[in-house]
């Protein structure tokens, strides 16, 4: 098995090793990964070293690393932010590993001049919290996205503990097993994550909290709803969109 870091801006995962077949993930610029195997037609199998997902990438998006990479906590700070890779310009989203500014890699050089955010020195204050969710705000909704260009829910709040450096599984329903569970919605604070269920009883959306009353998640598109007991109410429709299942607490 061979470690890998994303070389494009946003690296599409899929389920199988087809374009057509579902997007189930994305790996951002820098993003590490275990290749699995390598397979027929360019594709590869890999595994997230962030949260274990695995699924199919091409293969020509990745650089092999000859050792897994040492990780800086550094990321892109802007919405998108231009890097060079051997004199090559990328347009890279909000949150892009910039380990790789601080390695040598033979045959490659790296140029980057703008917003470096560094996780490690960024408190969990309610104020941070709310500055990089709203980073997404009006990002589309897409199954399995995770970059400022558009994302899912679930995706969207590891995106944002991320650079707490606080990690979380990738879908709702894993994230929903961790944290401290909070009692009610008015003990609330800001960055607790409310999570959703369907008429099964399965959890199918998370949010982040603002505060007792407010929700900032992706529904259609990144943006903050009124929230109370019994669930999401939409600030455009007024309708109810989501019922409440458990508060959970990872701050």
């Amino acid at each position: 098995m061979n470690d890998a870091i994303t070389l494009v801006p946003v690296a599409h995962m899929r389920l199988t090793p087809d374009h057509r077949a579902e997007m189930v993930n994305q790996l951002l610029f820098g993003e590490s990964v275990i290749i699995l195997a390598i397979t027929k037609d360019g594709w590869i199998e890999v595994k997230s070293t962030t949260d274990g997902y695995v699924g199919y990438c091409r293969l020509n998006q990745f650089l092999l690393m000859a050792e897994p990479l040492a990780q800086t906590g550094e990321y892109t700070g802007d919405w998108v932010e231009q890097i060079s890779v051997n004199g090559e310009k990328l347009m890279i989203p909000f949150g892009s590993n910039l380990s790789l500014l601080n390695t040598v890699i033979p045959g490659y050089s790296f140029s980057f001049n703008g917003n470096i955010f560094k996780a490690a020195a960024t408190n969990r204050s309610a104020e941070n919290i709310t500055h990089i969710a709203s980073m997404f705000l009006n990002s589309a909704y897409l199954w399995g996205g995770k970059s400022v260009f558009s994302i899912d829910c679930s995706g969207f709040v590891q995106s944002v503990f991320k650079m707490l450096q606080i990690a979380l599984p990738r879908d709702a329903n894993m994230q929903a097993r961790q944290g401290e569970a909070v009692g009610f919605l008015q003990e609330a604070n800001c960055g607790d994550l409310a999570f959703f269920d369907d008429e099964k009883g399965d959890i199918t959306h998370v949010g982040i909290l603002l505060n007792e009353q407010q929700i900032i998640h992706a529904s259609g598109i990144v943006r903050i709803d009124a929230i109370d007991n019994e669930g999401i109410i939409n600030g455009t429709t007024k309708k109810r969109t989501h019922q409440l299942r458990v508060i959970k607490r990872f701050i």
